[in-house]
């Protein structure tokens, strides 16, 4: 993926930017008919693994949740006795989430009768119920991480892009540093960093997925503090050459000043976006792997719809009374560096709530017979 984005945004920005849209689009446009014929070909021979008809687990989770609702009014101590029956031994995860409990008995309060969830059914429900916070916390990161493509690039576009050579440098083509980075910390992370926090933390992987994602959350707060720091710059360098109220004039500021903030995003996504997709794989039941890998991808979804709800809100408030928002198409009158501080406040939040969430999170083990 970051080795075909990073051509993407080498290649086809510039023959964009310079030569053509319609070639810019027609590249990648042939390019996806090849694949098609391509993976169709391979469906010729691909060996399917076939399913009995086996209920969907969706609905095994589902049923746990209806269970217990309908035996919301049974008590703990009968809920106490049908464990004890179970052979089930008192663990965090058992303890947790106690009212799902409910679902092992039927509702006349007898296990004899009506319709029981197993022991399993009941601790997949509450590993569901457990990503619940972690998906919501990590949502500060997805706005962080909506910025780069669009505010990122749109200050990159009045920055002096020239080089020694006279070439000069397509705006969007920065982004690539985000894939370059990632490319080139993979196996830093996997070689060298692994390896030296296993030998401290004795974790197989050197440290938790959790503690894995947060790493990322922090790099990306440090991300946003740099590009408001630069935004600072290019706003007084403007204000010193009197560029204020000329937008399409080059401000005199190398864009590969936005390097750091675009370097520190890739990095950040070695540590976050890599964790988030492993620990939803991870922590779902087998069969609800798929799902997991969904809810992975709409933390991204519902990041950017948060992203832009965000930034409607915030020009609606700052262009009242006929004042510039801090979003103004001349950006040498916008104010992107109070935005990107804004954000920086709502990582750190977002990161203090999510450690707060981490604290009560327990790892599910589906190696382990419930």
């Amino acid at each position: 993926m970051c080795a075909g984005t990073l051509t993407t945004l080498s290649i086809l920005n510039y023959i964009q930017d310079n030569l053509s849209w319609v070639l810019g689009f027609a590249i990648p446009g042939i390019v996806m008919a090849v694949g098609l014929v391509v993976f169709l070909l391979g469906t010729m021979t691909y060996r399917y693994s076939v399913k009995g008809d086996e209920e969907s687990p969706i609905v095994t989770v589902g049923r746990v949740f209806i269970l217990a609702v309908r035996n919301r009014k049974t008590s703990y101590s009968a809920i106490a006795a049908e464990e004890e029956a179970r052979g089930i031994l008192a663990t965090e995860s058992s303890k947790q989430f106690k009212f799902l409990n409910k679902a092992l008995l039927a509702p006349d309060g007898s296990k004899e009768q009506g319709e029981v969830c197993s022991i399993r059914e009941v601790e997949e429900a509450k590993a569901v119920i457990r990503l619940a916070p972690i998906w919501a916390t990590s949502l500060t990161y997805a706005i962080v991480f909506a910025q780069s493509s669009t505010f990122f690039t749109k200050q990159g576009a009045t920055m002096d892009r020239s080089t020694a050579t006279g070439f000069e440098i397509p705006a969007a083509s920065l982004q690539s540093f985000i894939s370059l980075s990632i490319v080139l910390f993979i196996p830093i992370y996997d070689r060298i960093f692994v390896p030296l926090t296993r030998a401290l933390t004795g974790e197989p992987a050197g440290i938790t997925l959790l503690q894995r994602i947060g790493s990322g959350m922090v790099i990306s707060t440090i991300s946003l503090v740099i590009a408001a720091v630069v935004e600072m710059r290019r706003l007084k360098i403007a204000e010193e050459h009197g560029l204020i109220d000329k937008p399409i004039v080059v401000v005199p500021m190398s864009i590969w000043w936005l390097v750091p903030q675009y370097a520190l995003y890739g990095l950040a996504d070695v540590f976050t976006m890599v964790g988030l997709q492993e620990f939803f794989y991870d922590q779902m039941p087998n069969e609800l792997r798929s799902v997991g890998l969904a809810l992975y991808l709409s933390i991204f979804g519902v990041g950017s719809f948060l992203s832009s709800f965000l930034i409607s809100a915030i020009e609606n408030l700052t262009s009242r009374d006929g004042r510039d928002s801090w979003f103004a198409n001349n950006l040498n009158r916008a104010h992107l560096d109070y935005f990107y501080l804004l954000l920086a406040a709502l990582s750190a939040v977002g990161l203090t709530l999510y450690v707060c969430c981490t604290k009560y999170y327990i790892y599910a083990r589906w190696g382990r017979t419930f």
